[in-house]
């Protein structure tokens, strides 16, 4: 099993690649969205390049649970519901959700995700 230090190089030089970025902006803290400026585009290659760098297979919804953001009975009036919310921690305990929780707005979603986020995902899949 990989360090938490191996799974954040490899994690790190996927994204590099992936999005274009420089080695100083991949920090741990760094939203995949926000400051990495991930697109829904970008995603299927860093999952595809994540894979191959772990030799893992990764369910998309496991990363993205749309499923759960576009559900009436999780979502109402552009906001994740109690219920939702539930459901988010059980699927992705591996992100913290803490700031997502106090303003549960689905159009900021994509923003949660950080690359620390994405390692903790990763060490989980090859443990």
């Amino acid at each position: 099993m990989p360090s938490n230090e191996e799974v954040f190089e490899k994690v790190k030089e996927a994204l590099m690649d992936a999005l274009g970025v420089d080695d100083d902006e991949v920090t741990p803290e760094a939203t995949l969205v926000g400051d990495l400026g991930a697109e829904s585009i970008d995603f299927l290659d860093i999952i595809f390049k994540v894979e191959k760098a772990f030799d893992i297979k990764i369910e998309r919804e496991e990363l993205f649970p749309e499923d759960v953001l576009s559900n009436a009975e999780y979502v109402q009036d552009g906001r994740v519901t109690e219920a939702g919310l539930a459901v988010l921690k059980e699927r992705m305990p591996f992100a913290d959700l803490t700031k997502f929780e106090e303003n549960p707005i689905v159009q900021d979603f994509g923003n949660l995700l950080t690359v620390q986020d994405l390692c903790n995902y990763v060490s989980t899949k090859v443990a």
